[in-house]
């Protein structure tokens, strides 16, 4: 027995040395060093700012500077707790993450699915260019467009309203009109992009699938339902936890841009985000990074309660 420990000794000492991080970082150090600046800059981007932290939970003022400033325990998140506005900016903030969350992967999947059936390669790159650039324009872009349609005296909505004897309808000076205007930019914006992933996902479908399905003499339908639609399920579950990440944060550029921050939509267009840079603007800025704080709070809290639900009903989906 001895000898047989002393002949696979060898063996595993061996092993022990392939497997050891001073060996692996020789052998992967060229790969390590591409890696290298990523790492610097997503360290200096996402770990370094998180030591402003410190301002929560202080009176800041330049001269003293962050970590000098007088400490004043938890006064900064009455800023947030004891507003007037925090009903609004809470329900307009889930309220709208909500149905981005809904209504998003409903139309990036049907887009996705009618993409998939388009047999021609240069019409289904046509389609997909036209669908994802909108994308790429910047919020300031797409603002720009949204007043152009919209503007109540020079607006192509209000020339054709007029052309049809109809009276102009001033939407600036409506908030009942802007959840359905920012839920439809913010889709149109996004369904490019968002139907791409889930066309990625649909192309890495074993094609025999369909085939056995075709001999046994499925409809599309049903091969979209039966076959295409269950393998989407991991990655809208996936998209599902990451969202829950943001329920307590706003697009900044949706929210300010597209209204171009009128006070009179308040109501239906104000969220966390613009409340917090209105604050910023009064230089009230330990009341901002405390609802910063709050914000990550609550979605560390989503994002794992999310993850523990889908890990309950289906573990293989969960995220971790």
């Amino acid at each position: 027995m001895n000898k047989t420990v002393e002949a696979r000794a060898p063996g595993l000492k061996g092993a022990a040395q392939r497997s050891s991080p001073l060996r692996t970082l020789r052998r992967n150090g060229s790969l390590l060093a591409l890696c290298l600046p990523a790492i610097v800059l997503y360290f200096l981007f996402n770990y370094v700012p998180m030591c402003g932290i410190v301002m929560a939970f202080e009176k800041f003022k330049y001269p003293t500077g962050m970590f000098h400033s007088q400490f004043i325990g938890l006064k900064n998140f009455e800023y947030l707790f004891k507003s007037v506005e925090l009903w609004r900016i809470v329900r307009n903030t889930v309220g709208y993450n909500l149905i981005f969350m809904v209504l998003g992967p409903v139309i990036n999947i049907s887009v996705a699915l009618l993409l998939f059936e388009v047999q021609n390669k240069r019409a289904l790159k046509t389609y997909q260019t036209i669908m994802t650039f909108p994308n790429f324009m910047s919020w300031v872009i797409v603002g720009y467009i949204t007043y152009a349609i919209l503007n109540p005296s020079l607006g192509i909505m209000g020339q054709i309203f007029s052309a049809f004897g109809m009276e102009r309808v001033d939407v600036y000076s409506s908030p009942g009109y802007w959840p359905f205007i920012i839920v439809l930019v913010n889709t149109w914006k996004g369904v490019g992009m968002g139907s791409m992933l889930y066309f990625a996902s649909l192309m890495g479908i074993d094609t025999s699938l369909y085939e056995a399905a075709i001999i046994d003499g499925a409809s599309r339908w049903q091969q979209t339902r039966y076959i295409s639609i269950p393998h989407l399920v991991p990655l809208v579950c996936i998209m599902t936890i990451m969202a829950m990440g943001g329920i307590f944060s706003g697009d900044f550029g949706l929210f300010y841009q597209i209204p171009r921050d009128v006070a009179v939509l308040y109501e239906t267009t104000d969220v966390v985000n613009t409340y917090v840079y209105r604050g910023l603007k009064n230089a009230n800025f330990g009341a901002s990074s405390a609802i910063g704080l709050i914000q990550s709070v609550v979605g560390l809290i989503f994002v794992g309660g999310t993850n523990y639900i889908i890990a309950k009903v289906s573990p293989d989906n969960a995220m971790f």
